[in-house]
């Protein structure tokens, strides 16, 4: 549940501190079975400079229920990338290992930085625990309180999207001693691979699970592949995402023999890009940050058979006639992780690239 308080001029002069304390009793009062309650402050929080971390505490004691103070006005950072950093510090402090699971076992895994877009968490949960792995917490996506709080008695953090949580999983290893490990659930190929990288990482057992799942899934997925290839085969793809996406999803467009021509993030860091390259062929155009008027003219020259991007790009590209994908939520269809939304994945592909519609609207020179 999100909700807001009616901040109103009189509190930008005098400060909302007793207004924010009034909403957590009220918010505590609405919803008694909450496990706790985070604040997040907007930009005029921080211009104002009220001190929600002061608060948060007076009401934790009060309420008798975590009240997590999150200081991240506009996002912060030239990047906005120090925005996951806050957050991922406000979970460590007031939230990680605050409880202790009785019932550990040696397959004990968290699924990190999945936010479970159109069912993705899910999908890969389910490829987790075929392999004979439990999965104690999926955070952000589909988390309790309680689950952040037991997350410490993990044997291991599986992490997907490596630019918002990698953070958490340093902050683990460092003060808990639980390595970490990225994975790729999009495409078929890149499944595999990292089901063999996470099995590794335990006893023989689940490395044999681990093969039988990819045996069992094996035949659908040639299947999806054998259906949609003959219709993609050759097409190009420009991608322009933020998260790790524009790295990640290459693989599965090349299992549908599609090819990556241009890829780039929004809000990426130096090792996103070192982590990009191996992933593109040669010759491939990599940007940063590109603006709407950099994006048109790359897509002009590049003249790419589909677009990936987020929401804010999508109607230019329609008024532009390029097919294009919403890749940020997927345009609430999904999921596209794992065997369940690889099938989803190729359809969509191939319904906006083959859609007649293109064909139809005169493109811009």
């Amino acid at each position: 549940m999100h909700i807001t308080s009616d901040f109103l001029e009189r509190d930008i002069v005098f400060g909302g501190d007793k207004k924010l304390e009034q909403l957590c009793r009220e918010v505590k009062e609405m919803f008694p079975l909450a496990k706790g309650i985070s604040v997040q402050s907007e930009c005029p929080i921080g211009l104002i400079g009220d001190d929600i971390e002061a608060v948060s505490k007076k009401m934790t004691r009060e309420l008798g229920i975590p009240v997590i103070p999150v200081g991240c006005e506009g996002f912060r950072g030239v990047s906005q990338s120090l925005g996951h950093h806050i957050a991922n510090n406000s979970i460590s402090d007031h939230v990680l290992g605050k409880k202790k699971h009785d019932k550990t076992t040696q397959y004990d895994v968290n699924l990190i930085g999945d936010y479970n877009i159109g069912g993705n968490a899910w999908a890969s949960r389910k490829i987790l625990e075929e392999m004979g792995l439990r999965v104690l917490t999926q955070w952000s996506g589909d988390a309790t309180i309680n689950e952040l709080a037991i997350a410490p008695s993990a044997k291991l953090n599986v992490i997907h999207c490596y630019r918002s949580m990698n953070y958490i999983c340093r902050y683990m290893e460092d003060n808990y001693s639980i390595p970490w490990v990225e994975y790729n659930f999009f495409g078929p190929t890149k499944t595999y691979q990292s089901m063999r990288k996470i099995a590794q990482f335990f006893d023989d057992r689940v490395k044999e699970k681990t093969e039988e799942v990819i045996t069992d899934n094996k035949p659908s997925m040639d299947g999806v592949i054998e259906h949609y290839r003959q219709r993609l085969e050759g097409k190009t793809v420009m991608l322009y995402i933020g998260g790790l996406r524009p790295r990640h999803v290459i693989g599965a467009y090349e299992d549908l023999g599609m090819g990556g021509i241009a890829a780039g993030y929004e809000f990426g860091h130096n090792d996103d890009y070192k982590r990009t390259y191996p992933e593109m062929k040669e010759g491939a155009v990599i940007y940063d940050d590109a603006t709407p008027y950099e994006l048109e003219e790359l897509t002009k020259r590049l003249r790419p058979d589909l677009v990936g991007a987020g929401v804010k790009e999508k109607y230019a590209y329609h008024k532009l006639g390029v097919a294009f994908r919403q890749m940020h939520s997927w345009d609430y269809l999904g999921p596209y992780h794992g065997f369940d939304g690889f099938a989803v994945f190729a359809r969509d592909m191939d319904m906006t690239v083959n859609s007649p519609t293109w064909n139809l609207i005169r493109r811009r020179k």
